[in-house]
């Protein structure tokens, strides 16, 4: 093995270690992030989005669609801080539909929960008291700018999974334009 295949060796054995005890969602934080501190323009989706890429078995998985693609022209972010400070949410309802669109759109994820944005906005010091009522506001647009996918439970606390539509990408797209 040369010394610089046995030093990437070495690197990715360092980093599998330092993930392996991490959950999903820690992980790929950790990833985006480094790729970001160290200039890489890399996406990292995470497991569920992939598991879904390829079909996991559920009757539902051909009704949903890929994941958006940003337009052309549209800059790319390798944070959500890098796209929220871009963006400049001023409404929560603009705050959910912005995160939907990082974790969709620039994360991968097919579809996502009320919960994973909130966590996302948590982090940077924005979260929501009510998040499923910032997206019921999205939903009751016209045209409808987040998707409501699946409800899974009867009640009213059951996990939602949502998707950002067309419109609402070209609309975040819009806001980040100026």
């Amino acid at each position: 093995m040369s010394d610089a295949a046995a030093k990437e060796f070495s690197a990715i054995k360092a980093v599998h270690d330092a993930l392996e005890p991490l959950e999903e969602e820690a992980r790929t934080r950790v990833l985006t992030y480094i790729a970001s501190l160290l200039g890489i323009d890399a996406k990292v989706a995470s497991g569920r989005a992939a598991a879904a890429t390829e079909g996991d078995g559920d009757e539902d998985a051909d009704a949903v669609e890929p994941a958006a693609e940003p337009a052309k022209g549209t800059p790319t972010f390798s944070t959500f801080a890098e796209l929220y400070a871009a963006a400049s949410p001023k409404t929560n309802a603009e705050k959910a539909l912005v995160v939907g669109y990082w974790l969709q759109v620039c994360q991968s994820a097919e579809s996502f929960t009320a919960a994973s944005a909130n966590k996302e906005l948590t982090h940077l010091g924005h979260k929501l008291a009510n998040i499923t009522d910032a997206i019921d506001q999205m939903k009751s647009q016209k045209p409808m700018l987040i998707l409501q996918l699946k409800k899974s439970g009867s009640s009213q606390q059951a996990r939602k999974l949502y998707k950002v539509s067309h419109e609402g990408v070209k609309r975040v797209e819009a806001m980040i334009r100026g």
